[in-house]
């Protein structure tokens, strides 16, 4: 009885139905124009909240006139939001199944990089690698992934000096298994990393050099 009702009304024209066009699930993060205002505003912030000089130890052991802590930048919402989206911009033509890197510097990179990635067609989950393995409950090293093996990573770290960091986690990478495509960092302090990478046959790419905050 209701459904003729609804089948006159349609016939009459009194009820129509419209198709709705929906948006695409997801954008592109950055288009060529965003990128460079994204990236211009990134490293206001981090020159401004990660930046600063003086006279520092760092944990090689040798001097520096100036350091650069990105926790703060990481912990700053828009800082954040705008590394993770330049980041995922770096792997945008590679086929990512996870990110990962070494705590504790690569925690905050890689819960924004995952968290981001939910507004694209590809969603990345990521994991950290432990420095030193817990004595107790699961013991393991490599945290928040079940399973490496036969994945494409890509390690993240915040600054990079030599690359020996990240290296740990690369190594543990793909001891469980998993295929390293790239070693990604935010900013590159441009003393042997870059070397150190291309001898072990491993891409490296940064948003930032340190240079450029040198210059500022």
């Amino acid at each position: 009885m209701l459904g003729g009702v609804f089948a006159t009304l349609i016939r009459s024209g009194y009820i129509r139905f419209t198709r709705t066009r929906h948006p695409p699930l997801s954008q592109p993060l950055c288009s060529p124009v965003n990128e460079s205002t994204m990236r211009a505003r990134a490293f206001d912030i981090i020159k401004e909240r990660s930046f600063a000089r003086g006279k520092f130890v760092l944990a090689s052991g040798r001097e520096s006139s100036f350091y650069l802590d990105l926790k703060p930048t990481m912990f700053h919402p828009e800082g954040a939001n705008l590394v993770a989206r330049l980041l995922l911009d770096k792997m945008k033509d590679r086929a990512v199944a996870y990110v990962g890197g070494l705590e504790m510097g690569a925690v905050p990179l890689v819960t924004a990089v995952s968290l981001v990635s939910a507004e694209t067609a590809r969603p990345i989950p990521g994991f950290f690698v432990r420095k030193n393995v817990k004595d107790h409950g699961t013991k393991k090293r490599i945290e928040a992934a079940r399973d490496l093996k036969g994945k494409n990573v890509v390690i993240l770290e915040d600054v990079t000096t030599t690359g020996g960091s990240s290296m740990e986690a690369v190594l543990a990478a793909q001891e469980a298994g998993a295929q390293v495509v790239m070693v990604l960092t935010v900013v590159d302090r441009r003393e042997g990393a870059a070397e150190f990478f291309k001898a072990k046959g491993l891409p490296f790419e940064w948003l930032f050099r340190v240079d450029e905050f040198l210059a500022a």
